[in-house]
């Protein structure tokens, strides 16, 4: 889940419908500045279902030891230290049955699920908010992961669908950092990010890679510099349920909150 505050309670945004925006990004990415991704299909599918495996977790959303909805927020942005709420062996469970779920249909997408996994959980974690007998749990995930991505890049060089200059090393490099750059600007949708940002990694440009500053204009409504995308105002809509209360008495409390709100809505805006 991704929580999004209000004074009553909180807009809650499974991670399926955050990554399907991220998708939805993705679809309008490339300009006369911008390159496209490519192979636009395999990418695109990447993008897109990148958090499905969270699907049967997010359907009964759970709270952590203060009560609160255990799920990605404002004050997570930019860094991942949220594990002491969190039971790790079944996190890890979720991550990895998400790549395997991909792999099965298309593996050039499931390396860069892999690589997004990988990279949250090594550049973006705060092991020190891990018990220390989970480390050589996360660590034996993070070594699968990396055996994972050896196997899939040879299975996509020795494909015949690609051409060579799309399964290079910098190639699919630069797909996953766009994949990176999409699902961040989703994640400061979703929780309506009120301070100025940089998206993760620079970007590949006709002139090599840029940094992209995402200035907030109004609540979901960012502007972007320099703009990445193919049409100068993008409008968009995120799924979501607000749920009252701002904690709860137990996990079953808030599910059954969650399952009786009515979906809504909430607007995101793109703009140059």
């Amino acid at each position: 889940m991704l929580r999004l505050q209000t004074p009553t309670g909180y807009f809650l945004i499974t991670h399926p419908d955050h990554a399907h925006l991220a998708g939805r990004f993705a679809e309008h990415w490339g300009n006369d500045l911008f390159l496209p991704p490519t192979p636009r299909e395999n990418v695109l599918h990447g993008i897109h279902v990148h958090d499905d495996g969270w699907l049967a977790r997010d359907a009964e959303p759970a709270v952590t030891r203060a009560g609160r909805p255990s799920a990605f927020s404002s004050e997570l942005v930019g860094r991942y230290s949220a594990f002491e709420e969190i039971v790790l062996a079944d996190y890890l469970a979720v991550r990895e049955s998400a790549v395997q779920q991909v792999e099965q249909t298309d593996a050039y997408a499931a390396l860069l699920v892999s690589m997004h996994t990988y990279n949250l959980l090594t550049e973006h974690a705060d092991r020190t908010s891990i018990q220390p007998a989970d480390l050589p749990l996360l660590d034996a995930f993070l070594d699968r992961q990396r055996q994972r991505q050896l196997a899939l890049h040879k299975a996509i060089r020795n494909d015949l669908g690609f051409r060579p200059e799309q399964v290079t090393t910098e190639a699919v490099f630069n797909n996953f950092r766009l994949l990176q750059a999409c699902d961040n600007l989703s994640l400061l949708s979703c929780v309506a990010y009120a301070q100025p940002a940089t998206l993760l990694h620079p970007l590949p440009t006709v002139h090599g890679p840029v940094p992209v500053a995402v200035e907030p204009k109004a609540a979901r409504h960012f502007r972007l510099t320099p703009y990445p995308f193919n049409q100068p105002v993008l409008h968009f809509e995120i799924p979501a349920r607000h749920v009252v209360g701002h904690t709860f008495a137990s996990s079953a409390d808030l599910a059954h909150r969650y399952h009786a709100a009515s979906p809504e809505s909430l607007a995101v805006t793109v703009t140059a």
